[in-house]
């Protein structure tokens, strides 16, 4: 289908095109070359996804002076889409370079022009009940379907009472707009400009969000001395921007770190959904680290000490254990 898309769009120039790696979603993505110019192409099955939010917010961020790739040719019907090309580095391939401290400065430096993009009807309410679903992805895909545990034995008295903490803690702070996959996946160096990719997720949540996924990215664990100095870091240019009024560190610190265990257990839950629902086996490599996250949190605060307990003496040995011999 999308060689008649490509055809309208060159004309008599020639082009070829060669599938890249696909995202966790249901897109796949083709780099097409014309002459001296590259171009990405996304396919985005319009019966899997609504592509309108990739259009409006990819307008909504761009209006904020953020860097995305600009659209430069759409058929939404068939979900086809022709994108500037921003090549092939991100974050991701500048974690083990001398650099690295700096460029997660210069990225925090973005937090407050994404905080401040005005909201956008296509951004969907991340409320209570919106926050649950992702919670219960957790329950449901890592829990009941992947380690298959029997639910009558589970503690889920303590998970509801830790879903209401958790929904409190991120209602409480300031509902800011949010990227929601901000991480060293998701930014690309551009000619030392740093621009933001796989945004259509977007929503109003809490302050705090966009500062976890970055620091306490799924991918890539920052050495500790490193984190608390970033952290400290987001906090100062988030409080300069006056996007977190009358907020004390301490206070910031503990949104954090129950804004990032909400993230965290969704994030273990898709990378099994992943794997169930999509037959993509890449991402159970991060269900450990991402465990280890919470457990780091959670051990720190007596009202989830139950849940560093069985994460740790439970639930991680038999994660071990499926991913020891796992093979699809």
């Amino acid at each position: 289908m999308y060689e008649g898309f490509l055809k309208s769009y060159f004309g008599n120039i020639d082009y070829q095109h060669s599938a890249i790696t696909s995202d966790a979603s249901f897109r796949c993505y083709s780099r097409v070359i014309s002459g001296k110019h590259n171009y990405i192409l996304m396919d985005s099955d319009p019966d899997k996804l609504d592509n309108r939010p990739f259009v409006e917010l990819n307008r909504c961020f761009t209006q904020s002076g953020l860097r995305v790739p600009n659209i430069l040719y759409a058929d939404l019907d068939n979900g086809l889409m022709l994108l500037e090309d921003f090549g092939s580095e991100h974050l991701a391939d500048r974690l083990n370079t001398a650099t690295r401290l700096h460029d997660y400065q210069q990225i925090i430096a973005l937090l407050p022009r994404i905080a401040s993009t005005p909201a956008s009807d296509f951004m969907k309410p991340y409320d209570a009940e919106f926050i649950n679903m992702e919670l219960d992805i957790f329950w449901h895909w890592l829990i009941c379907d992947w380690l298959a545990l029997d639910e009558s034995s589970l503690p889920d008295t303590q998970w509801n009472m830790l879903k209401k903490q958790l929904v409190d803690a991120m209602l409480a702070q300031p509902q800011v707009t949010m990227h929601r996959d901000f991480h060293s996946r998701n930014i690309m160096n551009v000619s030392g400009e740093w621009a933001l990719i796989d945004y259509q997720d977007a929503v109003r949540g809490p302050v705090t969000y966009d500062a976890v996924s970055l620091l306490r990215d799924c991918y890539f664990k920052l050495p500790q001395k490193e984190f608390i100095a970033l952290q400290r870091t987001s906090f100062e240019v988030l409080l300069d921007a006056n996007l977190l009024p009358q907020m004390t560190f301490a206070q910031y610190s503990r949104f954090f770190d129950l804004t990032g265990m909400q993230r965290h257990l969704k994030a273990a839950g898709i990378f099994c959904r992943l794997l169930l629902r999509d037959g993509k086996s890449g991402y159970l490599q991060n269900i450990l680290p991402t465990l280890d996250y919470i457990y780091d949190v959670a051990k720190c605060y007596e009202s989830f000490q139950w849940l560093a307990t069985w994460l740790r003496h439970d639930i991680m040995p038999k994660v071990e254990a499926k991913l020891s011999y796992q093979t699809v």
